[in-house]
């Protein structure tokens, strides 16, 4: 099932773009399947409708298929977002591996591979490592080079969004400030969207879970603790610079002495994570003296140390269930905080440990319904992902189809259409 594509607000009626933005969206979003809906919906007139379909018809964004008509007449015209109108390109980057994923304006997967990588190589040989893959994928999908009509790319750490980049992010050394969309939208040849792969979690989780769901708080466990916040409109809050939701440096109580890779001491991620965890639970000997918390992110062997953890965590040994529930205790605390500061109406609990185990997400229910005031939970749920490791990829196709559709993406489109070039603006809205 494709996740739900929001439909557009009142907007510009003068602007030519905004005006096919605004009818692509309804169409997309299954708001609007005629152009009668589109002229009701929108308070444009009739042969404006007409006009702005037919471009986009014509374009080849929109199909426009002859509904079965019962009556006298001409049938009505059956919209619909064409899915081969290009493909959407979808890079889940996480500190050991790659996952790309093509697929059409529909949301279905055309191709896609999972590879390990670690980030702890840099930025350019990853970006080069994931411009060979999509080129793979491309090829075996039989796509044209130039049908990408975006590429979204996930990164485990702070990002500057508008900038298309990471800032300072804990677990990708090197990564600070290189310029990841423009080198990328180099390559490919269209525009570049990079964002927390936590926010892409939590806007597929909440696209995909009923509309009466909304606000939806989604936090992640994993290498380290993040959170992404989805508002009962279903737009994703970044905050003002883009660094709402990174939970994971919250200070815990009673961790003063534990140091966290990011510099400061007591962060929840320093103590909750799954890497640390491994960490700090590693067998004997098994760790080489490494600090307990602070140990170098992304290598082979924090790698490793994780996968043992997990496994040692299903097969329900003793030591690593109580420490997923201390864990989740200490999470819960940070998470019933979040609830008074948002009050969301769903919280997702995602990650492998809670996949792993039921304990740190009972855990944290715990701590939550004991903490946060009634009001704030009387109709709260807490669960965990609807989607699992699916969630990133899902919010990053809402993300990049909703790109294509905005103003600035039909305007493009429109714009690499040869023969729809000279037609772009000549009928204002009426």
């Amino acid at each position: 099932m494709a996740a739900r594509l929001g439909a557009p607000g009142s907007g510009s009626r003068r602007h030519p773009d905004a005006v096919r933005s605004r009818i692509a969206r309804l169409v997309a979003a299954g708001e609007a399947a005629h152009r009668l809906d589109l002229a009701r919906l929108t308070g444009l007139s009739r042969s404006s409708i007409h006009t702005h379909v037919q471009d986009l018809v014509d374009a080849g964004l929109l199909h426009g298929d002859d509904a079965a008509g019962g009556g006298r007449g001409r049938p009505a015209l059956r919209l619909s977002l064409a899915g081969d109108a290009g493909v959407v390109l979808i890079a889940d980057l996480s500190a050991f591996s790659a996952r790309c994923v093509v697929a059409d304006l529909t949301q279905r997967v055309l191709a896609e591979l999972t590879l390990p990588w670690r980030l702890v190589e840099g930025p350019q040989p990853t970006l080069s490592f994931l411009a060979d893959r999509f080129a793979d994928l491309l090829t075996r999908a039989g796509i044209p080079a130039d049908r990408p009509r975006v590429l979204v790319v996930g990164l485990p750490g702070p990002v500057d969004v508008a900038r298309g980049m990471a800032v300072r992010p804990p677990i990708m050394p090197g990564w600070d400030g290189f310029p990841v969309a423009e080198r990328l939208a180099a390559a490919f040849d269209c525009p570049v969207l990079v964002d927390n792969d936590v926010n892409l979690m939590a806007l597929g989780e909440a696209r995909t879970v009923p509309p009466e769901q909304l606000p939806v708080l989604f936090v992640t466990v994993g290498a380290g603790i993040g959170a992404g916040f989805v508002l009962a409109d279903g737009t994703l809050h970044r905050g003002a610079d883009g660094a709402a939701g990174d939970i994971g440096h919250i200070r815990a109580p009673g961790a003063d002495d534990v140091v966290c890779r990011c510099g400061k001491v007591g962060c929840v991620e320093a103590l909750a994570s799954t890497g640390a965890l491994a960490r700090r639970h590693a067998p004997t000997g098994a760790a080489d003296g490494d600090d307990a918390s602070a140990g170098t992110a992304g290598t082979a062997a924090d790698d490793a140390a994780m996968r043992a953890f997990l496994g040692r965590l299903r097969d329900g040994l003793p030591d690593e269930l109580r420490a997923v529930r201390e864990a989740g205790a200490t999470l819960g605390e940070v998470v019933a905080l979040c609830i008074h500061m948002l009050n969301p109406r769903h919280v997702v609990v995602g990650g492998e440990v809670v996949e792993a185990s039921d304990d740190l997400l009972s855990a944290v229910r715990g701590v939550v319904y004991r903490q946060a005031l009634p009001l704030a939970t009387r109709e709260l749920t807490i669960t965990r992902s609807v989607l699992g490791r699916d969630a990133s990829m899902v919010g990053a196709m809402v993300l990049g189809v909703e790109h294509l559709l905005s103003p600035t993406g039909i305007g493009r489109f429109l714009d690499q259409d040869t023969g729809h070039g000279t037609a772009r603006g000549a009928h204002p809205a009426r």
